[in-house]
């Protein structure tokens, strides 16, 4: 049970630090954000193990689940955009 509210708290974490790398509006507002940060970091976890770029507990992770907030961030901005402008 911790397991899961740790990658909730650590999704918001690196969904702020992708909203900061990443600055600009966006269409789902902070709590979208928080959301992709959570996705990202366990996708971006997932991939990089899956890789074997890290082990689990390695500080490379927050970068990869950082990676995977900003992927996230930039395809949803793109296909949300592309909808209002239609």
């Amino acid at each position: 049970m911790f397991g899961w509210i740790g990658w909730i708290i650590f999704g918001l974490i690196v969904g702020i630090v992708g909203k900061f790398l990443m600055p600009g509006r966006d269409p789902g507002g902070f709590i979208v954000t928080i959301l992709l940060g959570i996705a990202g970091a366990l996708l971006g976890g997932f991939v990089g193990r899956a890789l074997g770029f890290y082990q689990e507990g390695e500080p490379a992770g927050f970068i990869m689940a950082v990676i995977g907030a900003i992927i996230l961030l930039a395809i949803y901005r793109a296909v949300i955009g592309r909808r209002r402008t239609v």
